[in-house]
């Protein structure tokens, strides 16, 4: 057989397409050589090929081999085209049917000795696979847990070149090689404290539940060691488990970051927390060659805690200011756009001043540094933040009294749970699934409209231009998540002054 084919995937941000590999052995000098746009990484599979072929009992001829990666125009990124290129050169000279290895897809790395390593983006891989019609694909064996989280589709896990030759009907007697395995997922630690650890913040441990039951971003204002991380920790512990296409998606970014999966998907809203000083491309995703998500599509559908706001940088901040409304990024390159899940929650902490003291007998800032330091947080983002909290420090009166009477993680967590079901019932039919993502035109149009007594502060509020539009319809938005909360039907005008001061409480 002079040509042979087989299937892999190339994967774009969570999205992929089946890239048929066709291999040709022809007469001529010996060469080896890949076209259809690979990159250094895929490039170089010319040399683990030959090196696995050799040692797992198949060298190829001195022939010259070409392999075409179709379609040509699409990029190809990452060395998960191994498995699929050596199947297909050596399909060429006979040692398996081109008709065994036409539909099925392979996807894997290559070590010299013919092992297979496991790679990322199994999941999404395996996923997109699935949806193109693929009905079987073959991964390495420290994927193949991860592979068979995928409904509906054969999974064939191996551990070796050989194996998979075997598997496809290659004469070869099998031989017993050690796996080589992805590292194991540490699910020890899954909550990080209980919201009971919160002394002296009432107002912040309700604002923390009016959080996690709307979906709302927060932003905290308080001096050093007023409680703010500790605040911000303790919101995922009261969000509810993820829904099933939650989990899947959350999942797939956790794979595609090259991050241990195991044998189960992901149960519980992420938390990431990054430094102060991260990029543009490792806030919001990029890096060149092969996309890779950032901070924020990691934390889909979990909470992203920005801890020290006005120490990032402005830029960085500002680029925030899409996917938050959107609920997802779009990374533009010149050959290519990947696409990652952003719809998280956003929760910003920072000291009133560069000193932290804010105003306090021993602070030395003037106003003006203090007005310039916030003001490195720009109005547009703060625009789009839900709920503006104060967090002062914690009296010795507040500390003495102890933790009695104190709300713990799972009572709060019944309450957000109780909240959300409401909420899903009156506009799940719609397609929202929190009230933080249902449009404001919606909550200011019948039957929905709240009465002129009820929305008067609110109306007041814009009429001075205390508020804009957006900021009108989010304090609707949370007045529904309070109503949510206290059990009742619609907001009352109770609901709507307490949201007026979530949102300008500072």
């Amino acid at each position: 057989m002079a040509v042979a084919r087989t299937l892999a995937v190339a994967l774009h941000g969570v999205d992929g397409a089946l890239v048929e590999i066709e291999a040709d052995l022809a007469n001529g000098l010996p060469a080896f050589s890949i076209i259809g746009l690979p990159d250094a990484a895929l490039g170089e599979a010319k040399d683990r090929v030959r090196s696995a072929a050799v040692n797992s009992g198949c060298d190829l001829p001195a022939r010259k081999v070409t392999v075409n990666l179709s379609p040509a125009s699409l990029p190809k990124h990452g060395s998960g085209f191994d498995l699929g290129i050596a199947v297909a050169a050596l399909a060429t000279t006979g040692v398996v049917s081109a008709e065994a290895i036409a539909a099925v897809v392979h996807v894997g790395e290559l070590s010299l000795d013919g092992r297979l390593r496991p790679v990322a983006g199994v999941l999404p891989a395996v996923l997109a696979a699935r949806r193109a019609g693929a009905r079987a694909v073959v991964v390495p064996s420290g994927n193949g847990d991860e592979a068979r989280l995928v409904p509906g589709i054969r999974v064939i896990a191996a551990a070796s070149l050989r194996e998979v030759l075997i598997t496809h009907g290659a004469s070869l007697d099998p031989i017993a090689v050690e796996p080589l395995v992805a590292p194991a997922r540490d699910d020890s630690v899954i909550e990080t404290g209980d919201l009971a650890d919160v002394i002296g913040h009432p107002e912040a441990v309700e604002a923390l539940q009016v959080a996690a039951a709307g979906g709302h971003h927060m932003l905290m204002l308080g001096p050093p060691g007023a409680g703010k991380t500790l605040l911000a920790s303790r919101l995922p512990g009261l969000l509810p488990d993820l829904e099933p296409d939650a989990a899947v998606e959350v999942s797939s970014i956790r794979s595609l970051a090259g991050l241990p999966l195991g044998s189960s998907l992901v149960s519980r809203p992420p938390l990431e927390s990054p430094h102060h000083s991260a990029t543009m491309a490792a806030l919001v995703g990029g890096g060149s060659g092969l996309v890779r998500p950032g901070a924020i599509s990691r934390a889909a559908h979990g909470v992203l805690f920005l801890d020290e706001a006005p120490e990032f940088s402005g830029a960085v901040l500002d680029a925030l200011r899409q996917p938050l409304e959107t609920g997802e990024i779009t990374i533009h390159r010149a050959r290519t756009t990947a696409r990652f899940p952003a719809r998280f929650q956003l929760v910003l902490a920072a000291n009133p001043c560069p000193c932290g003291q804010g105003g306090a007998d021993d602070c030395t800032c003037t106003p003006i540094m203090r007005r310039r330091y916030l003001g490195r947080l720009s109005g547009p983002l703060l625009d789009r933040i839900d709920l503006h909290l104060t967090v002062r420090r914690v009296s010795v009166a507040q500390m003495t009294e102890g933790g009695s009477g104190a709300v713990t993680t799972a009572s709060a967590r019944e309450r957000v749970a109780a909240a959300r079901r409401r909420s899903r019932e009156r506009w799940g039919a719609h397609g929202w699934g929190l009230t933080a993502q249902v449009p404001g035109s919606v909550l200011r149009s019948s039957p929905w409209r709240l009465t002129a007594g009820d929305r008067a502060p609110l109306d007041r509020a814009l009429e001075r231009g205390a508020l804009t539009m957006r900021g009108y319809d989010r304090v609707l938005r949370v007045a529904w998540t309070l109503a949510d909360l206290d059990g009742g039907d619609r907001p009352t005008a109770d609901h709507v002054g307490r949201a007026l001061f979530l949102r300008k409480g500072i």
